[in-house]
């Protein structure tokens, strides 16, 4: 799958990118025949002077046929915003494809 990944206030790293690649290929098996249009994948590092730490964003807009599938998770480590953005995607492409009967 074909992912266009943007970075704010964080470097983007190969390994950050093969990571990010890795899980939304992974997303493939529940997609089926699903033919996905576009996939947008982003990744900031919210406010430096968070009371708490460095704080991570991961967003993913994936877009299908007739549906655009939107997943935005924040955590304390970047690794973990992206593992969460790929399992409640592939909770909205379950749900997606319960309701279209397939």
């Amino acid at each position: 799958m074909n992912i266009q990944i943007k970075a704010t206030k964080i470097s983007l790293t190969p390994e950050i990118k093969e990571y990010i690649q890795k899980k939304i290929d992974m997303l493939e098996k529940y997609l089926g025949d699903f033919q996905v249009f576009n996939c947008d994948f982003e990744i900031e590092m919210t406010t430096n002077h968070h009371a708490k730490g460095k704080i991570y964003r991961a967003e993913c807009n994936l877009k299908l046929k007739n549906k655009l599938l939107r997943v935005e998770k924040s955590e304390e480590e970047l690794h973990k915003a992206i593992d969460k953005v790929k399992d409640h995607l592939a909770e909205s492409i379950k749900k997606y494809k319960g309701k279209l009967g397939k």
